[in-house]
Order: structure tokens, then sequence, then C-alpha cells
């Protein structure tokens, strides 16, 4: 394990000494940002695309990147509180250095923002791929607080957890159905490698991507439905900061805190935020009439940021989440029930949660005249347990319930993760921009789990009580992948986009069975057994993309993903044999798209139509009463439909953001089981996976007092869920539904307070449920105050 690890870091150190920077056509950057009324805006923040290097203004508006760049064409964002952000190339060489900005307010323009979706900053209006971006400012109107709330603001997204935070996400039909996700995410770079490693907070976000379609070249595996990609906001020359506070219904409770500050200027940043979260709990436990899912939060984000020299910029950031939970699965034991007595349950056993998280990264850049170049070393873990065992029974009666309280030796996971990445220069003079590199891993997923059987165990058929069957399975596995992306203008209007990966990866399983009587010592019923391995993924990307117009442009791609393989683990069900080898299942998508902005950057059109097959797709079963999932490759698929995205300011102080993901995704072949005997399923439809998803919200902001800078806001949205399944033989549904939510508020120069609601009419809905029938209802109807300060 220690060896590959070490090769990388000797090789960016040497890598580090080899660069030279050889040109000497260098500038510093100043200027003035002013609003519409000529004004100066202070705060404003510059950002010279794919160079890392950021500025400031001060109160006369006025910045300096004191950092020299090479001559040439660079693209700069500018951006500041209560304004639209604009994307803008300049010319920097011996005569120009100064450059001027003019941002109008946020409310008579759309912002114009920066993703960094496909390795490298670009803007997304002129990117051939089918992606979704929401700024901060967006994030903190949907008052977004977990992942799973994208469902519906992102076309064809839908996002669910049983109550323990582990989001099982789908886009355009593809759903998470293993511990292995289809839909990848990425926090400041780091692949949140699989649900148990995967923090779904939202802390001090900057923006939000999210890719739809397979993404394998770029990001390889489990990323064959798209990837959300979260960048946090990274500390700069000036402090700044932001306080809030929010309390609503349920005891909600939510603190943050962040400040960014420089420690040497131009040299040495750092950034810190923080967040604690709290919620009595939407469930009541019937069993002992008490609040079941009572949770809090603690999450942590720290920023060290280091300007090594003129080309160098090294990061160190870490992150750490601790979750408890009284109650980690409020089911009811079907939907008949959960619909019947809503957010009421009836269980014996808790199943208290601890979950720790912990998340590193060191990041080396360097940007220079030839090309960019960047290593991000990362370390995840995360110990999840139950303090007290989980139901597995769901009810009053004492028949089963899951134990893993096995000390931190077990069902603690830890990922190690290199990349080596080169990128063309920042630059945009040349014809060809490219991105390639080197990825590996290692993870070491040490699981070991009991089923007891309490004094009721006849009632599920066991002969005998009091006793937990023990299985312990230890896997390990590590990977390593090339590719490389190119985009070629072939014309002024014409780019040719062409990639290809290789991803190798090995992984191995051992497993041992105990049998344990209440109060006596275990006894081996599987001796330890191993088995191992080994996959291997080409995932090729084309497409050409035409501008039309400046701001108007269509594209055509075909792209392929994957979902990495594995070894089945023991359960004590005798029909699935443990170390049974399932296959990677494949992702081939083929989309059409084009994306038009109109009136001055005031209408903003996209549109995409898709047409994905799936191969040997992985069919999940999880065995009872042990809540091990046992995977096979029994199935194909095909998912095809259209996406819309509007975005408009009509005029002055009125925004709205709508979109429409429609998808027909079916199996074209599936083979089930019913009592043991095989039957077809195919033309059935996956699960997670709705045929339709609406969101469409309007805001509509005035200014009161410009002297004083005092407006409100009031904001309504509609969210519509099609029909959907949660098990294969499509039994279990929910029927569309309609969510409403609203916000009002006033502002204050850098002072907000909001008073929201969410789910006004009190839909009560399916979010969730397994197979066998156990379901957890979508959140009840909720209304809070929140107050926001930003300094």
């Amino acid at each position: 394990m220690n060896k590959p690890i070490h090769a990388f870091f000797a090789f960016a150190f040497l890598l580090m000494l080899s660069f030279q920077v050889h040109s000497q056509q260098l500038q510093t950057l100043t200027g003035t940002i002013t609003n519409l009324q000529a004004k100066p805006i202070n705060q404003a923040k510059i950002f010279i695309l794919n160079t890392g290097l950021t500025a400031v203004t001060n109160q006369k508006g006025e910045f300096r990147i004191s950092t020299p760049v090479n001559y040439g064409n660079y693209q700069v964002q500018v951006s500041a509180p209560g304004y639209s952000s604009t994307i803008k190339t300049v010319a920097i060489n011996a005569e120009k250095n100064n450059i001027n900005f003019t941002l109008p307010e946020e409310s008579r323009q759309l912002s114009e923002v920066v993703i960094t979706a496909q390795k490298r900053d670009e803007d997304p209006q002129k990117t051939a791929v089918s992606i979704t971006t929401l700024s901060a400012r967006a994030i903190e109107a949907y008052r977004l607080q977990n992942a799973s709330e994208l469902t519906g603001i992102v076309p064809n997204l839908y996002s669910a957890n049983p109550g323990d935070q582990r989001n099982v996400t789908s886009i355009r039909g593809i759903s998470t159905t293993s511990y292995d996700p289809a839909v990848g995410t990425y926090i400041d770079g780091v692949a949140q490698f699989g649900l148990d490693t995967y923090i779904s907070q939202l802390l001090d976000v900057e923006r939000i991507e999210v890719l739809r379609g397979p993404q394998g070249t770029l990001y390889g595996r489990n990323a064959m439905a798209g990837i959300i990609n979260i960048i946090t906001r990274e500390p700069t020359n000036e402090t700044t900061g932001s306080a809030g506070i929010e309390l609503g219904n349920y005891g909600k409770q939510r603190y943050t805190l962040a400040l960014r500050t420089p420690i040497i200027k131009d040299k040495l940043y750092f950034g810190i935020a923080g967040l604690y979260n709290h919620l009595d709990g939407f469930y009541t436990n019937l069993f002992n009439n008490t609040k079941f899912d009572r949770q809090h939060t603690f999450m942590g984000n720290y920023f060290l940021k280091y300007l090594a020299g003129q080309n160098w910029m090294i990061t160190l950031n870490a992150k750490n989440t601790e979750n408890r939970n009284n109650g980690a699965f409020p089911l009811a034991i079907s939907p008949d029930e959960a619909l019947n007595n809503p957010y009421q349950i009836n269980q014996n056993s808790i199943g208290r949660m601890v979950d720790n998280l912990f998340n590193s990264s060191l990041s080396v850049q360097y940007s220079g005249p030839g090309f960019n170049f960047t290593s991000q070393s990362a370390y995840q873990s995360n110990h999840r347990y139950y303090q007290q065992p989980v139901d597995g029974d769901f009810s009053a009666a004492d028949a089963v319930s899951i134990v893993n309280n096995y000390g931190s030796k077990f069902n603690k996971v830890q990922v190690l993760t290199q990349e080596f990445r080169f990128t063309s220069p920042a630059k945009t003079n040349s014809a060809l921009t490219w991105a390639s590199g080197i990825y590996s891993f290692y993870q070491d997923n040490p699981v070991k789990q009991g089923t007891h059987f309490g004094n009721d165990a006849a009632l599920v058929g066991s002969p005998i009580a009091d006793f937990t069957s023990i299985n312990t399975n230890l896997g390990k596995s590590f990977g390593v992948a090339v590719y490389g992306q190119g985009t070629y203008a072939l014309t002024q209007k014409l780019d040719l986009t062409l990639g290809i990966r290789y991803d190798y990866e090995h992984q191995k399983e051992q497993i041992k069975g105990e049998f344990q009587m209440d109060g006596q010592e275990a006894i081996v019923t599987q001796p330890d057994t191993a088995s191992a391995t080994a996959y291997h993924a080409f995932s090729p990307k084309a497409g050409l993309a035409f501008r039309v117009a400046e701001n108007q442009l269509l594209y055509g791609n075909y792209s392929r993903g994957f979902r990495t393989g594995g070894i089945s683990q023991l359960s004590s069900d005798p029909s699935q044999p443990p170390l049974y080898a399932y296959q990677p299942e494949y992702s081939n998508n083929f989309e059409i798209g084009s994306k038009n902005t109109f009136f001055d950057n005031r209408l903003r059109l996209n549109f995409t139509a898709f047409y994905t097959t799936v191969n040997h797709a992985q069919v999940p079963t999880l065995i009872l009463p042990d809540a091990i999932t046992i995977t096979r490759n029994v199935g194909k698929l095909h998912s095809k439909g259209l996406e819309l995205e509007l975005a408009a300011t009509p005029f002055a102080g009125l925004e709205i953001n709508s979109n429409i993901g429609l998808t027909d995704a079916r199996y074209t072949n599936l083979v089930l089981s019913n009592n043991g005997q095989p039957f077809s399923g195919a033309n059935n439809r996956p699960v997670f996976s709705p045929n339709a998803t609406s969101m469409t919200a309007l805001q509509y902001s005035r200014e009161i007092s410009s002297k004083q800078k005092i407006k409100f806001f009031v904001r309504g949205e509609w969210l519509y869920v099609g029909d959907q399944f949660f098990d294969l033989a499509n039994t279990i549904q929910q029927k569309p539904y309609h969510l409403f939510n609203s916000t009002f508020g006033i502002g204050v120069k850098n002072f907000n307070i909001s008073f929201w609601e969410r789910n006004l009419s009190g839909k009560k809905y399916i979010a969730y449920a397994y197979d066998f029938g156990a379901t957890h209802l979508g959140d009840p109807r909720t209304y809070g105050v929140s107050l926001s300060q930003r300094f």
C-alpha cells in the first residue's frame, strides 16, 4: 500500500524542483470595479481563470494582483455581493495591465459563473456538456443544506435517504443501487469515494456543478450517471466571513460561522467554517412515546493556502463531520403503514448512530506559460457504527436487530487517493485546450456485523432464540487510471473533443462467519476464506460543438461510463453464496444540446435530448435479516429523455428559474426472483427514477432605501416529482406529487432576515423505500426564520 503512495509524493517533489519559468514577458494586473452609476464596489472579487490568482477590491473599488502573469489573453471573472458576476477576456501585455469593470445589480442581469467540471476553469454556457450550475446566491435562495435537496432543482435528478444521511441519487434513470454510487460526488476536487465516506451536509459552498450523463473519461469509476461537484469558499487577501442562525419547528436549530483572512498578505491565507445542526426529529416512536430520529451534526471546514512563488500554490484542506442520530432508520414496516400513520413508528430497538467522517487533501498547483500542473493527495475515513442495535423487523417485537459496534478496528472505511493532472495553460491564445492525468486509490473496508435474534425470533421463522449470527467481511481494493481529453478548434465556430481513459482495479475480499449464543463465546461457522478479482475499463468520449453566434452553442456528445464490479459478502442466506464476483456495468450515452443567452444576458435557455444504454446492469438484493446487499449482473437498461433549463430577469427585481426533466427508463432484460422462482422483469422501470422532475422558482426583490441599502424580497417555489418505483418488481410506487415552498424577508446592507416555509400543503409522500417494503416518508411541513450576516 505505502510504496505507490511514497512514489507519488517523490514524483511530485521532483517535478516541483525540475520546473523552470523561462518567460521574461511578465506583467501585474490592476484596475477598478464600479457599478452602473460609476460608484466603486467594495469587496468585489477578481479571479484569473486557470491560475488560482485572485484579488479583492478596497473601498475605492481598486484591486491589484501583484503576482505577475505572462503576456497573453486571459479569461477573468468579476463578482461582488448584490451584483451579477461577469466573465470577460482581457489582454495583458506591455502596454495594457490596467483593466476596469462595470457590474450591474443582480436583479438586472443573470450572473456568469465559472465551472471546473472538466478539470479546467470554464464558462458553462460556452462548454459543450450538459451541466447545471448553482451559485452561492442560488444555494442560499433555495436553502440548500444537504446534497439530497438537489432533487428537482437539477432536471432528471432524484436523491433521498432512509434517514441515515447516505443519499441514494439517480440522474436520467441511472440510480445508485449499492455502496458504489452511480453518481459521483466531489468536494473541493476530492472524490467522496462511496456511500460510507460521503459528506452530505453543505457548508460555506461557493457553487455546485452537476454534470448529467456519464463522465467516465475525466472521472472514471462510479460516474456512469453523472457528477456532483461541490466547491467551498477559499480565503483571499481580504478578511471576509459570515454568520448565520436558523430556527424552526421540530426543534430545528442551525448555526454557521465562517472566517477567511490573510495571515501574510499576498502569501499565506487561512479559512475556517463551522456548522452545528440540531433536529428534535419528525418521527414519534410509539414503543416508548419518544422522538425517534433526534439528531445533531457538527461539521468543520479548514483551509490553509500558500503562494510558494510566482507560479506555485499549495493548499491544505481538512473537513470533519460528526453525526449523532437517535434513530437512524425511521422506517414504517410497509408503504400503507407509513401513509396511514404518518411519522409514527413502533420499534423496540433505537439504532443510535455514531458517524465520524474525516476528509483531508493536499493540493500543489503550478501555473506556467506552457502548461498547468496539479497534484492532489487525499485521505478519507469514516467510522460508522450503532451504539444501540438497529431494529431489523421494524416492530415492537424482539425478533431481529442489527449489531455492528465491534470496536474501532471494524466498520471504519479508509481511502487514499492521488491524482497528477496536466492541463493547457491559462492563456486562451491556442486553438487546443487539453487535460491529462494519472489517478490512483487504495481502499480498506473492514465490515463486521451481527444479526441478533431475540426472544420473539420465532416470529421470523427461527427455531431458536437469543443468539447472534456474525459476519466479517474484510475488503481491500486498489486501482490506477490514466486519461486524456482535448478540444481543438477546427474552425472559428466548430470544435472537436476527443478523450479516452483506462481504469484498472483489483479487489480482495476475506470472509468469516460466527455463531454466538447470548452470554457465550462465539463459534466459527465459516472459517477465514478469501477471494480476489480484477477489472479494467476503457471510457472514451467524442463530441462536436458549433457556435451559431457569440451566445448560442449547439453540441453533440458520445460518452461512456462505468460502475465498478465487486465481490459479494457473506450472509446467512445459503442461496446467496459469498465471494461471488460480479462484473462492472457500463453506460453509453448519446446526447445533443443547445445553449443560448439572449437580451444582454437577461434570458438563458438550455435544451438537451439524450439516449443512454446500460449493459451488465448490477441488480442488488437486500438479504434479510442480515441487512447485507448481494449484487448480480442480471439486466440491461435503456433510458431516453429531454431536459430544459430556463433562467430570466424580465424586468428589474424579478427572477425566474425553471427546469423540466423527462425520463423514460426501462429494463430491456431483467431476471428477478419471487419465492425462489425466477421471472422476467423486462420493461420494468429502475428504482429511484421518477419519469419527470420540475422546479419553478420566482423571486421578486425591491429596494426600499438606496441610502440605507434596505430591500425586501419574496420567493415562491413549485417542485414536481413524477411517477416512480422503489423496487425492481415495480410493486412499491409513489405517484406524482407537488411540493410548494415560500420565503420572504428583508435585507439591510449585509444583514438578512427571512421567514420560510417548506411543503406548505403538508403533502405526505414516499421518499425512500426498500424492496421488502420498509418505508421512509419525505419531510412534513416545516417553517422557521433565518438570520445571516456577511462581513
